[in-house]
């Protein structure tokens, strides 16, 4: 059955000034260890709370709209390898009711399984707004819905087929507004999901908080256009410029149309690696480097755990690719990767949300270097 859209967030909430800039800029974080380069490359990268909030202070500090959590559930050693490839992972519910303590304008987006365990609506929107409350508004849920079977079997569950997984966030969303926008005690019934005489409170600040999503199939999108603010899609091409740019221009108009056809206005972002130095020789110096220092071991779990699951990202990106790590992968000076950065608004990617190889550095280094680049380009405000 088709349920009601996502009312909009007021534009004096914290995500309607964020709508403001021409360009969202924003911060994938670290929230596991190896970040997302499968490389004995050195860094000071770390999983840590402490290392991720200093990150995210420093990404405020520098205007940055938003950081973002990933979520993996994976067996003792991650995905393998020497560096045992994300087997430490900070909670992403948890790591953003930390970070609203320590800071004061960014948004914070928690990814989060909904149907794993399972989650109850009645919990999750019960936290959501415990966290929204927390925040002043700025907490924000990337909605996932489990692409990878050994997930789902880890929480002793059978994995829904991937259109009817979507079908079930539409209703799990709808239910969440009810639960954060009714004024009554709200009673449902469905083969799912029953809620007797629910309430929730606190009331979010701005009427519900903020939802993210992260896909590029059709029934993904079909799903996202309905009920989220933000949408992250990938390149089906792989991660190297040349063919990202190529390839995205037909996911960002298919998203765009969906959304115009029920009167929604959705924003649309990609995932670019960032790996900037002052010459171009350097900056693929360092690329090369990464790739010759690879974790074999790390790329093989990793390529064959996602090849259990079915989802419809990534799949062209080659090996090399995920190594260094990223949807889309700028290399280059800073002024080559402002022109990228261009191209890729002009194909209809409203923002984005970037990682390093070492964040604190290059981190400080794109504030240094690049984003009074993207101020005189006209894509910050």
């Amino acid at each position: 059955m088709p349920y009601p859209v996502l009312p909009p967030l007021p534009p004096d909430s914290p995500l309607g000034k964020v709508l403001d800039q021409p360009l969202i800029l924003g911060l994938f974080l670290p929230i596991h260890n190896g970040g997302w380069t499968m490389s004995a490359y050195p860094r000071a990268t770390d999983w840590t709370f402490d290392y991720n909030a200093a990150l995210t202070r420093q990404a405020e500090a520098l205007g940055f709209d938003l950081v973002f959590g990933p979520a993996h559930w994976l067996s003792k050693g991650g995905f393998g390898g020497e560096i045992r490839y994300r087997e430490t992972a900070l909670d992403t519910l948890m790591a953003a009711a930390g970070l609203a303590a320590v800071t004061e304008r960014i948004l914070l987006i928690s990814t989060v399984h909904i149907f794993y365990g399972p989650w109850h609506p009645l919990h999750l929107a019960k936290f959501g707004a415990t966290l929204d409350h927390m925040s002043g508004g700025r907490w924000g849920l990337n909605v996932v819905t489990g692409f990878r079977k050994d997930e789902w079997s880890m929480f002793g569950q059978q994995q829904p087929d991937h259109d009817r997984r979507y079908e079930l966030a539409d209703e799990y969303v709808s239910l969440l507004q009810q639960l954060w926008a009714g004024e009554e005690d709200l009673d449902y019934h469905s083969a799912q999901w029953t809620l007797s005489k629910a309430f929730v409170t606190p009331k979010p600040r701005y009427g519900r908080p903020i939802i993210v999503s992260a896909t590029s199939s059709a029934a993904g999108i079909a799903q996202a256009v309905r009920q989220a603010d933000l949408i992250f899609v990938t390149s089906p091409a792989g991660a190297s410029f040349d063919a990202a740019i190529e390839a995205l221009p037909g996911i960002t108009r298919q998203v765009r149309e969906a959304a115009a056809a029920i009167g929604r206005n959705v924003r649309i972002l990609v995932n670019p690696m960032i790996i900037a130095r002052d010459t171009e020789a350097e900056a693929h110096g360092v690329y090369q480097e990464i790739l010759r220092q690879a974790d074999h071991g790390a790329v093989d779990g990793f390529f064959h755990t996602h090849a259990t699951g079915d989802s419809r990202s990534w799949r062209g990106h080659q090996r090399d690719e995920r190594i260094v790590g990223g949807n889309i992968q700028l290399v280059g000076t800073p002024e080559q990767i402002t022109g990228q950065i261009l191209r890729l608004k002009a194909i209809g990617c409203d923002g984005l949300q970037l990682c390093f190889v070492d964040y604190e550095p290059e981190l400080a280094y794109f504030g240094e270097r690049i984003l009074p680049l993207l101020k005189q380009a006209g894509l910050r405000l």
